[in-house]
């Protein structure tokens, strides 16, 4: 296991203590064995996704309400099983994190009876969950969305399409996000959930990426869809988008910190065995500097992670601030930390299929996907100009009922 020092951080419980070391050695057991093979990626994301159902983990994505583990999401928990699992394997953290990010809409805003259709199924591995915000012309900026939804009766009637939609062609039902018109922008926009089987929906369009995972187009050709399949309020599309992304934009910093710790396991290894005239590669000064930085790196984004996670944890209503932070530093220190790691290996870092040449690729993308590290940047700044000058910032405080 990676240095799990972090664990007695105050930012943690007991409860989160145990869980790291028992997902490692299920991990061992159930990931490691299958972490490379990328000949039927479908088949291997729908193996993930099943045995992390059955072994429990899924339960952490939805509330205990609706089978999963706990009274209410825990960020700390999200982000500690991404960071495990990327450190096997990024496509094993993929699978986990969509279960999350595409259900979690439902866990907050969903009806009753859309959080029993859709959450235990979710918990359970037996439906897979995909989240469909992304278009051709609007990405990063969520308010210029293009696709309609139009009532029509008790229904929507959704036109328009989405790209870069991870699990597109083997998840089971979308949370998509469309125009609906209420107010101008981001007023006017809607979610709803959408099943993969609905007339006029068209996934057929797959893309190839450097990391390979399940990713593709969605086509809405006059999908009518169910008033009941709404989430929240007409209108509520905004909100609903960036409170769930609040809670996972931490977690994609975890994944990231969990692709570093890897890079440099692996190269703790490569400088204690390598030797160069006569010494081994980790007794030159320059090694160990770089060794440092990567260290440094590491607990840096450590901190700003669950420095993240548990403020939310603890009632915060919005971390748009810290989630920020914690996804471009963590993103993009990870890049630097991989980035020395192939360089400590040598010629061995760029051979295809090497631990750390695959952790180069895994790690370009969570640079650009839930907000690019230019987009976060200028999220940082806006909070930070919002607040006035010498007025200090309201900790995060746990919510009380009155």
């Amino acid at each position: 296991m990676s240095d799990a020092t972090f664990l007695s951080w105050p930012f943690f419980d007991d409860a989160h203590r145990a869980l790291a070391p028992a997902l490692e050695t299920w991990t061992a057991a159930e990931i490691a064995p299958h972490a490379h093979d990328e000949r039927d990626l479908d088949a291997l994301s729908r193996r993930f996704v099943r045995r992390l159902g059955e072994s429990g983990w899924l339960g952490y994505c939805v509330p205990k309400s609706h089978g999963g583990r706990l009274e209410r999401l825990d960020v700390r928990s999200l982000c500690l099983i991404r960071e495990t699992l990327a450190r096997s394997s990024g496509l094993a953290d993929f699978a986990f994190a969509m279960q999350g990010l595409g259900s979690a809409s439902i866990s907050l805003f969903g009806s009753d009876a859309l959080k029993t259709r859709y959450l235990p199924k979710v918990a359970a591995g037996t439906q897979i969950a995909a989240f469909a915000m992304s278009e051709p012309e609007g990405g990063s900026d969520v308010a210029a969305l293009r696709t309609t939804a139009r009532p029509a009766g008790d229904h929507y009637v959704l036109d328009g399409t989405k790209t870069w939609i991870s699990n597109a062609g083997i998840a089971n039902h979308y949370v998509v996000f469309a125009r609906t018109g209420e107010g101008p922008g981001a007023k006017g926009l809607s979610a709803f959930v959408i099943d993969a089987d609905a007339p006029g929906l068209d996934v057929s369009a797959r893309i190839d990426t450097i990391a390979p995972h399940p990713l593709g187009t969605l086509v809405f050709s006059s999908v009518r869809v169910p008033a009941t399949q709404r989430l929240g309020r007409p209108g509520d599309g905004f909100k609903i988008a960036m409170d769930t992304l609040d809670i996972f934009r931490s977690s994609v910093g975890a994944a990231a910190l969990g692709f570093a710790r890897r890079a440099l396991d692996e190269t703790l290894v490569r400088v204690g065995a390598r030797e160069v005239f006569g010494r081994k590669l980790a007794e030159f000064q320059l090694t160990q500097a770089r060794i440092a930085d990567m260290a440094v790196e590491i607990d840096a984004a450590a901190l700003l992670v669950y420095r993240a996670a548990w403020a939310k944890d603890r009632g915060a209503e919005r971390v748009t601030r810290e989630a920020a932070m914690a996804k471009l530093y963590a993103t993009e220190a990870a890049q630097r930390v991989i980035d020395a790691a192939v360089q400590l290996h040598g010629a061995e870092g760029v051979v295809a299929g090497a631990p750390v040449e695959r952790l180069y690729r895994e790690i370009r993308a969570l640079r650009i996907y839930e907000g690019t590290t230019e987009i976060q940047k200028l999220v940082v700044a806006g909070q930070v100009l919002a607040q006035p000058a010498g007025r200090p910032r309201k900790a995060a405080q746990r919510k009380v009922a009155e």
